[in-house]
């Protein structure tokens, strides 16, 4: 998979890592940056690169996780879910369909880190699933249609 990452300025060593470590997955990394100290910019431009499907996924890391998940899903096709643990990070793709994780490299080790995006990428999207329907919805309230 091409999967995109980038970052805020407190976020640069974290994002050093897991590019390493997500390529040595076997997937092609993507860096939209980590120097602009507003995270909206990064995030956004991540964001509508993955809902173009330039990239199939996309990592997106601040101090918390919270503002560039925020601006991440401001972007129509963008589903950005802020991951703290394994479980999370498998559920944003088997339940939600999210091509977007968030960490937060002031709360989330590096070791840590690693095991989300590896769980992360390991799952795939059932489209039959019980989720689909939840997804379906999601979709259509995201296209205007209540």
């Amino acid at each position: 998979m091409k999967i995109a990452i980038g970052c805020d300025p407190n976020a640069a060593e974290l994002k050093q890592e897991l590019k390493a470590f997500i390529s040595g997955l076997g997937h092609e990394c993507v860096d939209f940056g980590g120097d602009d100290p507003i995270y909206a910019n990064t995030a956004v431009r991540l964001a509508k690169a993955v809902a173009a499907g330039e990239c199939d996924r996309g990592v997106l890391i601040c101090g918390t996780g919270i503002g560039v998940s925020i601006a991440a899903n401001k972007v129509k096709g963008a589903y950005a879910a802020l991951v703290n643990n394994v479980y999370q990070a498998q559920r944003a793709e088997l339940s939600n369909h999210a091509n977007i994780i968030t960490l937060g490299a002031q709360v989330t080790g590096a070791e840590l880190a690693k095991c989300l995006v590896a769980a992360y990428l390991k799952e795939e999207f059932d489209p039959q699933s019980r989720s689909a329907p939840k997804v379906r919805r999601i979709c259509e309230y995201e296209n205007g249609i209540d």
